[in-house]
């Protein structure tokens, strides 16, 4: 449903992440998220962005993730901003990792009343037009990626809260028989790919969900291919329907599949720890209630870390609201999520302090290099940061924070106006520092 945001690309690799105060953080020893939702019989998924693949933030979607969602990289203005040309880099590089991470591809998303090109918003359609474009769309992004997709969110928010369509282009061009169109197209183009009606606000027993519940119990009724239903779960801290178990399995009744597809808990900010073991419960909540249901196949977090969220940008005074921090240290909300899987590790109950290591700039000689120091949930009033290079290293020159090097081993402690890092703080230091042959990212400790 919502964009991802996506900005410039990170101006560092951060790696390097390491929880090391009263109990384990989300270490390689932990079990992945995909792995626990494999036992559970659930594909645990994240949407990204394609370009930052890479560094820390691949390796975590990589290995924790089982299946990934293009944020923004599939949807109509991506894809064909142009009327006839068409962008499928980024798809296509999104694609090609899941491939090789060995991870399923929901497809996002085909019909959509937003991020439409202008050329087809701005456009005067027949209804005959409106069709033939809306086939041919369809035909084209599905025919592409054939075999590839396990599943398609192929309409997306068709309904108004009060249960009745949303009037739309495809609304007031079409009528209602758009969706079972745009379905039928769907399974033409990839027999084997899963087709969704996806929305949000319907994750509880209500009159929009109850809309959605006797749209797919007619399309099923009249033969219309429709596999499973999406309840994209961009929910409110402490705002969990308690009917959300009745409601998946109300749905799984009807015969098709129910998938979370876009879950995220905001709070307002800045977070504490009560609001983070108040977010941890709430993702644990979520979770369980797609685990007692059979038919729940799915639980994608929408963007894993919340320096990847859309929710500060549209709700001002708002966010935190992913599984992971924007150090790419794994909140409480993290082990909500395992726990409900069956997971064991368990943070400290207030939170921690992490400490991400970065790379800048890097030349054929030398590299800066920066630590940042975060607390959620706790705080420090003084701080000591280690590491041992793999490969050479030697630290020339730092500042904010006072560095020494014996051998390999690097130990950094605050300097004397930097030592507190409050709850929901940060800090940072940094250093120039020179490498030859290799620059390997080194576990950081925080003592």
């Amino acid at each position: 449903m919502r964009s991802l945001r996506t900005g410039l690309s990170l101006t560092s690799l951060v790696a390097g992440l390491a929880l090391l105060l009263t109990a384990p953080a989300a270490h390689a020893a932990d079990t992945p998220l995909r792995d626990l939702g494999a036992a559970k019989g659930k594909v645990v998924g994240t949407a990204v962005t394609g370009s930052k693949l890479t560094g820390t933030y691949g390796d975590l979607a990589g290995a924790q993730f089982s299946s990934l969602t293009p944020g923004n990289a599939m949807k109509w203005e991506s894809v064909e901003p142009a009327q006839g040309s068409f962008n499928w880099a980024e798809a296509d590089q999104i694609v090609a990792f899941a491939q090789a991470h060995n991870q399923q591809v929901r497809g996002h998303t085909l019909v959509w009343h937003n991020q439409n090109p202008n050329w087809l918003t701005n456009g005067s359609w027949t209804p005959a037009q409106l069709t033939t474009l809306l086939q041919n769309h369809i035909g084209t992004e599905v025919g592409r990626y054939k075999g590839k997709i396990a599943a398609w969110d192929v309409v997306n928010e068709p309904f108004n809260e009060d249960g009745t369509y949303r009037p739309t282009l495809w609304y007031n061009g079409l009528g209602t028989d758009y969706i079972a169109k745009a379905l039928t197209w769907a399974r033409a183009a990839d027999p084997a790919a899963k087709l969704y009606v996806n929305d949000y606000n319907v994750e509880g027993v209500n009159a929009k969900s109850t809309a959605l519940y006797n749209l797919v119990r007619s399309l099923k009724e009249r033969g219309v291919p429709i596999d499973g239903v999406g309840l994209q779960a961009h929910l409110i801290l402490g705002q969990v329907p308690s009917t959300l178990q009745q409601n998946i399995q109300r749905f799984a009744d009807l015969g098709v599949d129910v998938a979370i597809t876009e879950l995220d808990i905001r709070m307002n900010l800045p977070s504490d720890s009560a609001k983070l073991a108040q977010q941890k419960a709430d993702y644990k909540a979520v979770t369980a209630a797609c685990v007692a249901v059979a038919r729940c196949v799915n639980l994608t977090v929408w963007g894993f870390a919340d320096s990847d969220s859309w929710v500060e940008s549209t709700f001002p005074g708002q966010g935190a609201a992913t599984p992971y921090d924007g150090n790419y240290a794994p909140k409480p909300a993290y082990y909500g999520i395992a726990e409900a899987l069956g997971g064991t590790s368990t943070p400290p109950p207030t939170g921690g302090c992490t400490a991400s290591y970065g790379v800048g700039s890097q030349w054929n000689t030398g590299f800066t290099g920066n630590v940042t120091i975060s607390c959620s949930g706790a705080s420090l009033s003084s701080w000591k940061v280690t590491w041992t290079y793999g490969a050479g290293q030697q630290i020339t020159q730092a500042w904010n924070a006072t560095c020494t090097q014996s051998g390999a081993a690097v130990s950094c402690a605050n300097a004397p106006y930097n030592g507190t890092v409050p709850d929901g703080g940060s800090v940072s230091f940094g250093f120039n520092a020179s490498w030859s042959g290799s620059n390997p990212v080194p576990t950081v400790t925080l003592g």
